[in-house]
């Protein structure tokens, strides 16, 4: 599907269907024609009314902030994608900016249009090919169609970042090994000149002494790869990027073995490393003037006669010793070794590590947020102000000391689980903290991702499965901060 700007006004454009927004209830703007069938349907402009009769859908937005226009434009497509028709054709809704409000449209349309059918024998795609934006507002603004132009722009670059995050997390584990992760993303780099990529095999990992990383591999059957994705702008970089993904492609929690039920859906446990495999593709397609690397830890966690078992100490590549307390908090294991060698080996000005860590960070701010941590409250809370205008919901969890007394150990230098069962998700946060050099503490964040990666229900203008969580908040962020940077104002 394809959104397209059209400099036309509403009435002059031909399309098989018409969507239009009701705007805090007002029934009364100028594209509103059928207040008959209001009075006939007793709508109040609260809710969708879809008049095939008519080929007209209404669709009631509280107001214009960029995530209810995305909302709105996905209920709209919801209520019409099985439809028979070919086009569609909306006028525009701008709130508080021209880019960014026909971004959030769009966006909401193209990421509606998700879906994850690879196994089923009946595929039952949407028809509709093309949704027609015109530049003529409903509050009678004049649109500056070059802005308008590149929110669409974005919202496409945007949306197939995020569908291609979403497709990696929904592939089956059967499928989606650690090796099918390098090969990916050895073609991400073929497919863009600005891309580079190295695979690390298990022998390298052996010589960098990333025993934590090789241990929670031990018992699979299919090897580790530490895959390092670079992206360099076709100008002057002003800062260096390093994001940090954990890739479980499967976790069964190892020795310490989940529960059947909760074992499903665990092919989800490699959305942060998905992310930043989708966030590198973005940036290339926006051309961001940032240097970003993306730092993949992929692996599986299983069980077997060679597994690493709960009370042993595990060197990890920094030096410090851990104790494994429980086999089923792997994904720290992991990105300690990652992040150690991501500071060491590309020295970032800005670390950014996403995973799906915790099921505690599920517990305490739902499933649908993600938590936002590190050692700085001003870079935590500048990533929630600018991250949030993409619609991902993010919940600032702060660190304290007397959290950092839950993760020690009798017998090494610390614990990989918590003594105590509040707080999972900041203990995690904090063990990781343990790996980040002081030069790079102000410099780093931790997103949790382990709520928004994966729900078995449809949200918003994410289906059941994938969200693609991380890649709009993080594409959002980068894109704010060159903005500023072009600005002066950093």
């Amino acid at each position: 599907m394809f959104v397209e700007l059209v400099d036309k006004k509403l009435v002059d454009i031909q399309a098989d269907y018409e969507v239009i927004f009701i705007v805090d209830k007002n029934l009364s703007h100028r594209f509103v024609g059928d207040l008959g069938e209001f009075d006939f349907y007793s709508y109040k402009g609260d809710g969708v009314l879809n008049l095939p009769n008519k080929r007209r859908i209404y669709v009631g937005i509280k107001n214009l902030d960029l995530n209810s226009l995305r909302l709105v434009s996905a209920k709209a497509f919801n209520a019409i994608k099985e439809l028979n028709i070919k086009s569609v054709k909306i006028a525009s809704y701008v709130g508080e900016c021209v880019k960014m409000s026909f971004e959030a449209i769009a966006e909401g349309f193209l990421l509606a249009n998700y879906k994850f059918d690879r196994y089923k024998s009946e595929k039952k795609d949407s028809k509709i090919e093309k949704i027609l934006i015109s530049t003529e507002d409903y509050n009678s603004k004049k649109i500056a169609i070059d802005e308008a132009q590149i929110g669409i722009d974005h919202a496409h670059i945007i949306a197939e970042a995020v569908n291609y995050s979403r497709d990696i997390v929904n592939e089956i584990p059967e499928i989606y090994t650690p090796q099918k992760m390098a090969e990916d993303a050895k073609n991400l780099s073929l497919s863009y000149a600005n891309i580079e990529c190295v695979i690390h095999d298990e022998n390298y990992l052996k010589s960098q002494n990333m025993n934590a990383f090789l241990a929670v591999n031990r018992a699979s059957i299919h090897p580790p790869r530490l895959i390092h994705l670079k992206y360099t702008p076709k100008q002057q970089s002003i800062k260096r990027v390093v994001f940090v993904g954990k890739g479980l492609t499967y976790d069964s929690g190892g020795l310490s073995l989940k529960p059947a039920d909760y074992m499903l859906t665990m092919k989800s446990d490699k959305s942060g490393a998905a992310a930043a495999m989708g966030i590198i593709m973005g940036a290339a397609k926006m051309e961001l003037p940032f240097e970003i690397h993306a730092v993949l830890g992929a692996t599986e966690n299983m069980i077997g006669g060679n597994a690493y078992k709960p009370d042993d100490v595990l060197i990890t590549r920094s030096g410090v010793s851990v104790e494994v307390k429980n086999t089923d908090a792997e994904g720290r294991l992991v990105l300690a070794d990652c992040l150690d060698w991501a500071q060491s080996e590309l020295d970032p000005e800005l670390l950014i590590d996403m995973a799906t860590l915790t099921g505690a960070c599920v517990v305490g701010l739902g499933e649908y947020t993600s938590g936002v941590m590190g050692n700085s409250y001003e870079l935590q809370s500048e990533f929630k102000n600018y991250a949030s205008r993409s619609g991902e919901y993010l919940t600032i969890l702060e660190f304290n000391e007397e959290l950092k007394e839950l993760i020690k150990s009798d017998i090494a230098d610390i614990s990989n689980t918590s003594s105590s069962r509040y707080g999972g998700a900041i203990t995690a946060g904090i063990f990781l903290d343990k790996f980040i050099k002081d030069e790079y503490k102000h410099r780093w964040l931790h997103l949790d991702i382990a709520g928004p990666a994966y729900v078995n229900k449809a949200w918003g203008y994410n289906p059941s499965g994938a969200s693609g969580a991380g890649v709009r908040a993080c594409l959002y962020y980068l894109q704010k901060l060159a903005r500023n940077y072009q600005k002066g104002e950093k």
